[in-house]
């Protein structure tokens, strides 16, 4: 039974691989509103050794409890071609029966569950304990309103829709092209399809939604969502815009690197990095490091192997053993851009680096984490989109935003040569564009700024989730 005196508790699901958003969201639970929180975790067991050291951290904040579910074993239960989303699936559903176990060990039951949106699987626990269900959506408005909405193409649309030429209608939102649709929208036959399909149909079954944008960033899209004659029709729950929920890192990190960083002037350094999973093949590999020899710019490159010989290498990946880079790069290329650049082997603390006055710049795969940070850091991007949602995250930070640019050929279909390289380099950091999107990326670092001071419209949005959750749970109790 629920007290009306007994304060929040808060129960956060993650999705194996995606549990930093997470923490985050966490964070601002337990600093901005009076709430306890617990954090579960679920894993793959590859990924597990990486997100160990993100519990560790999180629980020396002493913020809030993590319990960290034993991971999942999922190798005889996904086909090789079904990674992605159905690999997400298939982990919660291992899970599922430890993360049941967990909430009803916790010495203090939850009033309210909050399930990443690839953790959905879980969703339903929260009926069996009576407590209001949240899910929360660590990317942006727009992917929400194309996973909610593919439900109704299912029904509308025939045949594949990577097949059509004309941009799908999304009510009250920006169209989506077919080249710009998200992984598991591109064969309805696979199961990735069947998955992203199902999480459509249950996220409108939450109690309300939290999602990584803030008001001023995506207004058009968050007011479909709300509108019931547009998307709010098919969403029916309530919209939390809660960013941007990122990670603010630590300004105490001291290296070689920021040594180096600060010896730069300001706003003149590109920062290349494509995720923990992102991987190019040796031909854009060889053809982005003379593009960046030929800029005459001065980067920071996180460096992993090559994934294949020729092509694009979007396929995503959990890490690399690593070679001597000299053998996957132009021969001589270090050497002759030893005074501008730094090579940084297989992984670098993108957070700090972002953040420094010195970085001018990203060139990033579109992951929603990078885009924000950089955004929250006032930094335009060069959009270089490999797999998941990130064509159409590039999309809507060229198109709708304008504070990205991007390639002519999809660096997913094909290799970009290192001229179109030179030019995009050059022109975030020499051309009047450049300087343009610079301007209107800084508005809305602002604006990310007022939307968590107090009082802000994402301050304003999590207080009242905490409220709306707390007046469900007595109408559940009741």
């Amino acid at each position: 039974m629920v007290q009306s005196n007994q304060k929040p508790h808060l129960v956060l699901l993650s999705a194996p691989a995606h549990l930093q958003p997470v923490i985050e969201l966490g964070k601002r639970l337990v600093t901005c509103q009076d709430v306890k929180v617990t954090i579960i975790v679920a894993s793959f067991v590859q990924s597990a050794p990486a997100e160990s050291r993100m519990v560790q951290a999180a629980l020396a904040t002493k913020l809030f409890d993590v319990i960290h579910l034993p991971p999942a074993d999922i190798c005889n239960l996904v086909e090789p071609g079904d990674k992605g989303i159905t690999s997400l699936s298939a982990a919660m559903h291992v899970v599922k029966p430890d993360f049941q176990a967990a909430i009803l060990g916790l010495e203090t039951l939850p009033t309210a569950l909050v399930v990443h949106v690839f953790a959905i699987e879980c969703l339903g626990i929260a009926d069996e304990l009576k407590i209001p269900k949240y899910v929360f959506v660590s990317t942006n408005a727009w992917f929400l309103a194309t996973i909610v909405y593919t439900p109704v193409l299912d029904k509308e649309v025939e045949g594949e829709y990577a097949d059509k030429k004309e941009p799908f209608a999304l009510p009250g939102c920006s169209s989506i092209r077919a080249e710009d649709l998200p992984d598991p929208m591109l064969l309805r036959t696979k199961a990735n399809y069947r998955e992203f399909l199902k999480i459509g149909i249950e996220i409108p079954k939450a109690d309300g939604i939290l999602v990584n944008a803030w008001e001023e960033l995506q207004p058009k899209t968050l007011a479909s969502l709300r509108d019931g004659n547009l998307l709010g029709g098919v969403v029916k729950a309530p919209i939390f815009p809660v960013g941007p929920i990122n990670s603010e890192g630590s300004s105490a990190l001291k290296s070689e690197l920021f040594d180096w960083l600060d010896k730069q002037t300001t706003d003149s350094v590109l920062y290349i990095s494509f995720g923990s999973m992102g991987g190019l093949s040796l031909e854009q590999m060889l053809e982005l490091a003379l593009g960046l020899e030929l800029s005459q710019q001065r980067f920071i490159w996180v460096v992993r192997p090559p994934i294949e010989k020729s092509g694009s290498g979007s396929v995503p990946k959990f890490g690399n053993i690593g070679d001597d880079m000299s053998s996957y790069l132009p021969e001589g290329f270090i050497s002759r851009t030893r005074d501008r650049g730094v090579i940084v082997p297989q992984w670098a603390p993108q957070v700090e680096i972002l953040s420094h006055p010195s970085c001018g710049g990203f060139f990033t795969h579109c992951g929603w984490n990078s885009a924000i940070e950089c955004i929250t850091n006032g930094l335009p991007m060069i959009a270089w989109p490999l797999y998941a949602e990130q064509r159409m995250n590039a999309t809507l930070l060229t198109e709708e935003m304008g504070i990205a640019l991007r390639s002519e050929t999809l660096p997913s279909k094909g290799v970009v040569g290192r001229e179109e390289i030179e030019k995009m380099v050059r022109k975030i950091f020499v051309d009047e564009g450049g300087r343009q999107m610079r301007a209107r990326v800084k508005e809305l670092k602002l604006s990310a700024e007022t939307a968590w001071s107090n009082g802000g419209s994402s301050y304003d949005a999590l207080a009242k989730m905490v409220k709306h959750s707390q007046k469900k749970a007595i109408e559940i109790d009741v």
